[in-house]
């Protein structure tokens, strides 16, 4: 986070309202957004997810999909799928012919699918940012800086359609130079899911071969 140094102790009075009127601003769109989605039986997104690291001149790029219903989901990336469905997490990868199956595991700072579309809720302070215009529609993004100064996560933009109030992207900034870019390209709700989305068929991978692990 760039921090600016104020020498007149006036100027360090207008830079704390403004920062407190900004932080109201960012606080109160980031709870527009958390009512509009908390509204949905379900969600489905699809999306472009970008790691780039600009000191070892490294990126990435590729496209996932992910169907959110309460805690549970189904992702498709990296031709890789895991889904949680309340319980376990089961995470198949065909290339290795292998399923992982284990405990749901995530810290305040982990952002899991789950907590894709609500995790700014907590754990970090806001800050208004940057409108963009991006192809017509007006992008409204938010700062978030992680309360934790422990985090390996510097901070996250958060830019946010200043219309639907739904999430159009998220980039997290490491403090090791990573950045992780997810932009939404279909945002869906209140599907018509399968009755079985959420379930795991473990027994057509065993007789398919797989190797499963447990963890």
């Amino acid at each position: 986070m760039l921090k600016k140094i104020l020498i007149l102790s006036i100027a360090i009075f207008i830079g704390h309202v403004g920062f407190a009127q900004n932080s109201s601003k960012a606080e109160s769109l980031l709870d527009d957004v958390y009512q509009k989605v908390k509204g949905y039986s379900n969600i489905y997104v699809d999306f472009k997810y970008t790691l780039e690291n600009t000191e070892a001149n490294t990126k990435s790029e590729t496209r996932g999909n992910a169907t959110l219903k309460g805690d549970m989901y189904l992702v498709d990336l990296f031709g890789s799928k895991q889904l949680y469905d309340g319980k376990k997490v089961y995470t198949v990868v065909p290339d290795n012919e292998e399923v992982t199956i284990e405990d749901r595991y995530e810290d305040d700072n982990t952002i899991t699918p789950s907590k894709m579309l609500t995790f700014y809720r907590e754990g970090h302070t806001y800050k208004w940012d940057i409108l963009q215009d991006v192809q017509g529609r007006k992008v409204q993004y938010v700062k978030l800086i992680p309360i934790d100064t422990n985090s390996e996560i510097k901070s996250i933009l958060l830019g946010i359609d200043a219309e639907t109030k739904h999430i159009y992207k998220v980039i997290e900034t490491g403090k090791n130079g990573t950045k992780t870019t997810i932009t939404v390209n279909s945002f869906k709700t209140n599907q018509a899911l399968s009755n079985t989305l959420f379930t795991f068929d473990l027994k057509k991978y065993e007789d398919e071969g797989y190797y499963i692990i447990r963890n």
